[in-house]
């Protein structure tokens, strides 16, 4: 079946839909705002979301003098060509892959830079390695929600020394002080012994009956959407966040259990237990009923094992795999951290927005937490991310 453009009612003004062929080998689809001709911002998307989730910030960015692009990255929404099953071809999600689709993407809309590249929850972490490794053509780059702490580090002066025993899974996305007790202490079975057991969400992201837990989620597809956007957002009472000591099983189980499960849940078990009540629904002006229903029709007729892949590409340590060439590389280029104050992802891993601010990034212009915004701070403070990123833009650029 090929599919159409995205339904120009469901699009504010000024945003249109397209597609663009042989992007990597993907047909991708593409938001788009501004004149084509003019400097490109680029913007990638996180998980579970859509290029859509930029839909409240494009036309003023637009307004600027900017051609914004958002695809439906590899894996989401109207892009084909990608593999969905789960013992297809994993491989093509790893991120030096990402980072070629959106070079491709840049590259085939006529463009050999862009003035930045904007990335939220996974997609910072495409824009972080955007920069790393073609800062030719990403000329500056924003993470958002999720910090990105630099290339995993290859063993120095080691010669003579005895092996170290392998890291465990999600150390290479950790902080230095994270993969070096990696070794030495094994989290996921430390989690699992809590006298309340648990585990981490990118390891059950990673496991096969995922997909469809939330596929097929017992409340419905559209009520466990809701829920899980309102659990992670500034809606939720419970988002108040603050830095943790270590990278320890007793310390990430303070987080919500979004990110450290009960280790015998599912997702839409989990967060059905904070779904928000009709008036909440109501009073929710970040994320309508009929926004909503966007993103419950895209992930009714895709699933979510696209998204899925990418975190098995960490946990598997095939990105590890790879990212460890660019050991000692940072992110030369201006950049900056946009999050929402009530988001616990700056914080989910000790020490690692310190490493992006110190180490990972030579020209670092700011941690910058939004008021009364959690996870989805596009989407939850439109006009306050588009404040900043111009602010960014027009000092980086000076």
């Amino acid at each position: 079946m090929t599919l159409e453009p995205l339904a120009e009612v469901v699009l504010p003004d000024g945003i249109r839909s397209r597609f663009v062929e042989g992007v990597n080998g993907l047909r991708m689809h593409a938001l788009e705002a501004g004149e084509p001709g003019r400097p490109m911002l680029l913007l990638l998307h996180g998980f579970p979301e859509l290029a859509y989730s930029w839909r409240k910030v494009m036309a003023p960015l637009a307004g600027l003098g900017y051609y914004v692009v958002a695809p439906d990255q590899r894996g989401y929404g109207r892009t084909t060509g990608w593999d969905a099953d789960f013992d297809g071809d994993l491989f093509s999600f790893r991120k030096l892959n990402l980072v070629r689709d959106a070079l491709a993407l840049v590259n085939a809309l006529g463009y050999r830079e862009v003035e930045a590249v904007i990335g939220h929850d996974f997609g910072s972490t495409v824009a972080g390695w955007a920069a790393v490794v073609r800062p030719d053509v990403f000329r500056r780059a924003v993470m958002m929600s999720a910090s990105f702490s630099g290339a995993p580090q290859l063993p120095f002066a080691t010669a003579g020394e005895p092996l170290p025993p392998a890291p465990s899974p999600l150390a290479e996305r950790g902080s230095p002080m994270a993969e070096s007790r990696a070794a030495a202490y094994d989290i996921h079975a430390a989690m699992r012994e809590l006298a309340r057991p648990r585990k981490h969400y990118q390891m059950y992201y990673s496991t096969r009956p995922a997909n469809e837990d939330m596929w097929h989620a017992p409340q419905g597809l559209h009520d466990f959407l809701r829920a899980y956007y309102h659990h992670k957002s500034a809606d939720w009472a419970g988002n108040k966040p603050f830095r943790l000591n270590a990278w320890t099983a007793e310390d990430v189980a303070q987080m919500p259990t979004y990110y450290i499960m009960d280790l015998a849940r599912t997702m839409p078990e989990t967060v059905a237990d904070e779904m928000p009540s009709a008036t909440e629904v109501a009073a929710c002006g970040w994320l309508t009923d009929p926004e909503l229903a966007v993103y419950a029709s895209e992930y009714g007729r895709n699933g979510f094992q696209g998204g899925l892949n990418w975190y098995r590409c960490g946990t598997s340590g095939i990105d590890a795999a790879e990212l460890v060439l660019f050991s000692g590389r940072t992110i030369d280029v201006p950049s900056c951290f946009i999050a929402g104050a009530s988001d616990w992802g700056t914080y989910q891993r000790p020490g690692s927005m310190e490493a992006m601010r110190d180490r990972a990034c030579t020209d670092f212009r700011g941690v910058h937490l939004v008021e009364g915004a959690g996870h989805w701070v596009q989407q939850e403070q439109p006009e306050e991310t588009v404040r900043l990123l111009t602010e960014f833009l027009e000092e980086a650029s000076a």
